[in-house]
């Protein structure tokens, strides 16, 4: 059964949803608007694999929020102290989106904080890059429509492929997300550079491709090998960005069998 915790890291508080499991621990980082909630129907099927504990990232969720560091540094620092502070010891990591780039960003930071890093379709804009292809008043028009009181049928223009019920919970959710907690994070898509970190991370990788979405390409595939050579790659054909929630079972299928060792 799972259950919501809160743990005093980083100098804030920090909340999780813990779903049991048999197997090593994984912390679960979700993207730029997805409360930990929000990602309950694939972390108890994660659950059959490891023992899930799901963030919500400062300024999301139940996790503390209003007047704080909002910068990839800080969230990536939180990672690493919440696993102290929960008792994870050195759990896989599983980011997904902007969780992805915490993952990286923690991981050089704190070398030995975590037996190995699953990165799901992480963001490869960055300084002289590209830019990220979602753009900012999806995200904006959203938030707003969510504080205001939203349903799940207002959120099918901006998730069209959902199901009524992961539509309703991002409605009941989306209004947690604070607005510039979520704009330091866009901006940071494209004034970050994860990329220089990844040639300093020595423990187990694998990158997971969204298929159908145009976030990472075949070069970005490449470039990411070049820079971390033993990283493994697996994509999930067909599916946009929010891969579990347009292929759970390819999802799974590309994460499940990861092992740290």
């Amino acid at each position: 059964m799972a259950r919501g915790y809160n743990v005093r890291a980083n100098g804030i508080r920090q909340h999780l949803i813990h779903y049991p499991g048999q197997g090593p621990a994984m912390l679960l980082v979700p993207g730029i608007t997805s409360p930990a909630v929000t990602w309950g129907f694939i972390a108890e099927r994660l659950a059959e694999r490891f023992d899930v504990h799901v963030l919500d990232v400062r300024g999301r969720g139940l996790t503390q929020a209003g007047d704080l560091d909002y910068s990839l540094d800080a969230m990536a620092a939180d990672a690493v102290a919440v696993a102290q502070a929960a008792g994870l010891g050195k759990p896989i990591v599983l980011g997904h989106s902007m969780g992805a780039r915490i993952a990286i960003r923690a991981a050089r930071g704190a070398p030995d904080a975590f037996a190995g890093l699953v990165l799901v379709d992480p963001p490869v804009s960055g300084p002289g890059r590209r830019q990220y292809p979602s753009n900012w008043p999806w995200y904006e028009d959203s938030i707003l429509l969510a504080q205001k009181g939203c349903s799940a049928e207002d959120m099918k223009a901006f998730c069209p492929t959902w199901t009524e019920d992961q539509r309703a919970l991002r409605a009941e959710w989306l209004h947690t997300c604070q607005l510039d907690a979520i704009d330091t994070a866009f901006r940071g898509f494209h004034t970050d550079d994860v990329h220089q970190d990844l040639p300093h991370l020595s423990l187990p990788m694998r990158l997971v491709v969204a298929g159908g979405a145009p976030v990472i390409g075949e070069e970005d595939v490449a470039e990411i090998r070049e820079r971390a050579p033993a990283i493994e790659v697996r994509v999930v054909e067909g599916a946009g960005h929010m891969i579990p929630w347009d292929d759970l079972e390819g999802f799974l299928a590309a994460v499940l069998d990861f092992k740290a060792t």
